[in-house]
This record gives structure tokens, C-alpha cells and sequence, in this order.
């Protein structure tokens, strides 16, 4: 008979071997929060226009170079429970703004760190959170007072310029008024009149060679293919889109032909080349000038599309099928079938370009109205490109939400220190014990100018001191100035450092939600991990295990 050795009496003894468990505040607060601490630590350097750069391997080898939080947190597989809480409240802020993710990390860090000295000095985990709670509904209350600007037409260029730049600037200081005006250019282009802006209709194009100025914007589309036949170029042109292969059509039935002469396997081959020189001619009659399919050509369909003078286009993935579909205004057919006139798109000029040496397909639009429009980017490499499309991206999702809210706060630190000084009153006002978290959440908000300052190397006391001052002298703009020797203020308003409203506005949301989830776990319970030892992966294999 085997030895039973009987467990610990309590939770373990429910537990599978192999489950951790953590409670009390010692083990299990404080721990969560210093993991989330060095989680904020290590993006707060990343925060703002002078924000250091990380470099980050993946677990695909796939390097990174970038000051984006949204992307170091997305290839970075945070296991940290506690930590991947931030890790959600960012994403969400992606989701809803498109930006202002290190903003939510920052913040969530900063409250956290905060509640840690409170609950050194006795005050409990409920009484934090829900000074925390209090002090949001003050912020967002105390927010449309703060407003600066407002983009009510959203097909003002310089208007626009105006709004996107502040937003590309934290990314790509120094080159904000090209990028910007790129972005304003093919965002207002493919602006509809009644329903909403779609972020997806805004593509990017990267090709290596050249430099950042020699990017532009078409209105259209851009591919780095090259044409399947020997049609280079085709203006005012109709064109049919199909999902399937253009080939010989193969049967839906499998069927065996018996041929007895020479003369029976001729016609056989003869009947199905001229079946599908008819199909080429049919579409070729009905106007059509360019033929974009989703699969391979065959070489007879080739020679019949050649023999006509249509020009034929291989995309692969179905994505950019739909996209220019979509652009073009027409049908994709699952079939080699003769298109009717609805199905047709239609297209100013589709012509092969090189562009440094590299052969694209452009299919672009000369009228006004058009509904997706693509950005190129040149650069002299990869991961240089790669930031700036997350500059671009960032832009773009600016536009969207001027699309959607127009109103803007002042950027550099300064709506944090009128939202922290208008905090600290009210914090008088409170009679419980909440009072302490408030105080403590004015201080988590100065975290923001206080990164900046830090990030340009600067005294950042000495900053937070400096535009206190101003504000308490009523001039609630005032923010940090990052051109300036030594720790100066100047007016956000004047020098058109913008916050989104609605970007502000979750943002806060988020990092208070994340921070007060975080600090309501007082019990870690971790169940024992499933399954043996992974298999080896095969060298050389990029297996995303």
C-alpha cells in the first residue's frame, strides 16, 4: 500500500500539487505592485518627444526600435498577472483612441506607487480605491474647463495640421510638419460626408531607398507587385476583380474521356483553349482593361489576356482584394464568370511605377472623391519606415477623433498640474480618510510633466514648481517648454501643443480602472500550469510558441 502523506489543512489541501498561493498584503499587494512599478518605470523613459528609444527582440527574433508603448507592450508577452491588467488598459486606450497608451501606463504606475505609501501608513486598500474613484469623477468633471481649441471643420487643412502635430511630434521630433501634412492630406481626401472616418482606409506603402521627404500621398492604391503579363498601363480603365484563378476552368465532377485518334485529342485540347479564349474575349468586350484576380494566372489565360491587350494583376491577400474593391467601386466574383456593368470598377490610370528599384502597381484616382488613399514612405531602412508608419498611424487616429470631438486640451504637462491643483482644494473639502488618496492621485497626475522634464533632462522639480507657479498666477495653459536651457514654462496654447480631449478623457479612465482593480487583489491563487515540457521547436523554425 502506497503512503499517503497528508497535506497542509487549508487552501493547499483543495489544490492540485503544484498550485501557488498568495495572500495578505505583503505577498500579494505589495508584490503586484512593484511589478507594475517596473513595468511603468521601463516605458516612462519612452514618454514624450525626447522619450529614449527601446529596443526589443521578440520571441520571433523580429527586432524593434521604438518609443511607441503600444508596440514595446504588444511584442513584449508580459506574464505578470498584475502587470497584464496595465497591459489591458493600454490596449483598450488603443482600441478606443488610437493613441496615448504610455499616458495610461504611466499614470496607473504613478497612482499604484502612490497607493503603496498610503498603505504603509495604515490607510486600507477600499479607503484608496475609492479616493481614487472621487478624485476621476472630479477630473473628468473639471476637464471642459480646461479646453483650449476646437477643430469644428474637419476639412480645414491648416486647421488639421494643427490638431495631428502634436501627436506625431512625441513620435518623430523634428520631422511633425512634413508627417503632419501627409496625414491631413490623405485623411481630409477620403473624408466622407455623412458617415464616420475609417481609420483602415488610410494605407500605408513602405519602400526602402531615398529619404523621408521623398514620401507622398495618393489618392488610390499602391502595390508592390509586379503586373502578371505584358500590359504595363491602362488609363480610364474597367476593371473585374475575381477571387478564384484565371485558368482553364477544371470540372466540379471527376470524369474519364476516352480517346481513340490523333485527331479526338486535338479537338479536346482545341475545345478547351478556345472555351477559355471566349471567356477572355467576352470579358474583354465588355470594356474591361485591367483583370485582378486573387490566385494564379495560367499561362494560355496569360497569352489570351496579352492577345486582347488587358492587363493583368495578382494580389494575394484577400484583405487588399476587398480594399480595392472598395476603391474601385466594384464586385468580387468567385467565379470566371462575364462581368455586367454593376460588377465593373472603375479606375483613372493603373500604370507600373518604379519606385527606387522597386516595381509597384499604382492604381490611382485623379478625381477628389476617393475612398481609400495610401501614404508611401521612404526611408533608408526598415525599422526607421516602421516608425514612421506608427507616427502616421498615430495621426491618423488624431483625425478620427477630431472627426468625432473636436476639442482639445493643452499638451505639455499643463492639464495634469491644473487637474492636480484643482484636486488638491478639493481634497480639503473631504472629510474621510479618501482626502490622503486624492492628495496622493494630484501627485500621480504630476508624474506627466515630471517624465517629460526627466526625458529632456531637465530638473523636473524644478519644472513642476515652475508651472504651478504660472498656474497659480491663472494662467491655466502654462506647461513645460522642452526648447527651453533652464526648466522654462511657456503657453501650450501659443505654441500648439494639443491634447485630445477624448484621448485625455479615457485615458484617465483606464489608468484609475487598471489601479483600482490591481489594488482590490489581495489573494494570488495560481493553479498548477497544464501539460508536460513543451516540445523542442526544430532549428531555424519560427514556431510562435
Amino acid at each position: 500500500m502506497a503512503l499517503h502523506i497528508p497535506k497542509a489543512p487549508g487552501v493547499p489541501q483543495m489544490l492540485k500539487d503544484g498550485a501557488r498561493m498568495f495572500s495578505g498584503l505583503e505577498e500579494a499587494v505589495y508584490r503586484n505592485i512593484n511589478a507594475c512599478k517596473q513595468f511603468a518605470q521601463s516605458v516612462r523613459s519612452a514618454y514624450g518627444p525626447n522619450g529614449m528609444n527601446k529596443m526589443i527582440i521578440n520571441h520571433i527574433e523580429k527586432q524593434f526600435v521604438t518609443s511607441d508603448a503600444g508596440t514595446i507592450i504588444r511584442e513584449l508577452d508580459v506574464e505578470h498577472p498584475a502587470a497584464k491588467l496595465m497591459v489591458l488598459a493600454s490596449q483598450m486606450q488603443d482600441a478606443e483612441v488610437g493613441d496615448g497608451t504610455n499616458f495610461v501606463i504611466v499614470l496607473s504606475g504613478a497612482l499604484l506607487e502612490a497607493a503603496e505609501e498610503l498603505l504603509r501608513l495604515g490607510v486600507t486598500t477600499s479607503e484608496i480605491a475609492e479616493g481614487y474613484e472621487k478624485a476621476l469623477d472630479k477630473c473628468l468633471e473639471i476637464l471642459p474647463q480646461v479646453i483650449c481649441h476646437e477643430i469644428k471643420d474637419c476639412k480645414n487643412m491648416e486647421a488639421v495640421i494643427n490638431g495631428i502635430k502634436p501627436a506625431i511630434m512625441s513620435k518623430q521630433y523634428g520631422n511633425e510638419d512634413f508627417i503632419a501634412s501627409l496625414v491631413a492630406k490623405a485623411c481630409v481626401a477620403i473624408l466622407p460626408e455623412k458617415t464616420t472616418f475609417n481609420v483602415d482606409n488610410v494605407r500605408i506603402c513602405k519602400i526602402l531607398g531615398a529619404g523621408l521627404l521623398q514620401s507622398e500621398v495618393l489618392s488610390g492604391m499602391v502595390f508592390k507587385r509586379e503586373v502578371e503579363g505584358d500590359v504595363t498601363g491602362a488609363s480610364k480603365a474597367k476593371i473585374v476583380i475575381y477571387s478564384c484563378p484565371v485558368d482553364i476552368t477544371q470540372t466540379e465532377t471527376k470524369g474519364t474521356v476516352l480517346i481513340k485518334t490523333a485527331d479526338e485529342l486535338l479537338n479536346f485540347s482545341k475545345g478547351e483553349e478556345s472555351l477559355l479564349e471566349k471567356q477572355i474575349k467576352d470579358i474583354a468586350d465588355a470594356g474591361v482593361k485591367v483583370v485582378v484576380a486573387g490566385a494564379k494566372f495560367g499561362d494560355m489565360a496569360l497569352h489570351f489576356l496579352n492577345k486582347y491587350g488587358v492587363m493583368a494583376v495578382r494580389l494575394n491577400s484577400k484583405f487588399d482584394l476587398r480594399r480595392l474593391a472598395k476603391t474601385v467601386n466594384a464586385t468580387v466574383l468567385p467565379r470566371l464568370t462575364t462581368p455586367t456593368a454593376e460588377e465593373l470598377g472603375y479606375c483613372d490610370t493603373v500604370r507600373v511605377d518604379e519606385v527606387g528599384d522597386t516595381r509597384v502597381v499604382v492604381f490611382s484616382m485623379e478625381s477628389n472623391e476617393s475612398r481609400i488613399s495610401t501614404v508611401v514612405i521612404r526611408g533608408s531602412t526598415d525599422n526607421y519606415m516602421d516608425d514612421i508608419e506608427r507616427a502616421i498611424d498615430d495621426g491618423v487616429n488624431t483625425f478620427k477623433n477630431i472627426a468625432r470631438d473636436g476639442r482639445f486640451l493643452p499638451g505639455a504637462g499643463a492639464t495634469e498640474i491644473e487637474l492636480a491643483q484643482h484636486l488638491l482644494t478639493y481634497a480639503d473639502t473631504l472629510p474621510g480618510l479618501e482626502q490622503y488618496a486624492v492628495r496622493k492621485f494630484a501627485i500621480a497626475l504630476e508624474s506627466i510633466p515630471r517624465a517629460l522634464a526627466e526625458n529632456s533632462g531637465a530638473n523636473a522639480t524644478e519644472v513642476i514648481n515652475n508651472i504651478y507657479k504660472a498656474h497659480r498666477e491663472n494662467n491655466k495653459f502654462a506647461g513645460y517648454d522642452i526648447d527651453s536651457e533652464n526648466s522654462g514654462v511657456c503657453d501650450a496654447k501659443e505654441k500648439g501643443i494639443f491634447d485630445s480631449y477624448v484621448l485625455k478623457y479615457w485615458g484617465l479612465k483606464y489608468a484609475v480602472g487598471a489601479a483600482t482593480t490591481i489594488l482590490k487583489v489581495d489573494q494570488i491563487i495560481m493553479a498548477k500550469r497544464a501539460g508536460g515540457p513543451k516540445p523542442k521547436a526544430k532549428a531555424g523554425s519560427d514556431d510562435e510558441s
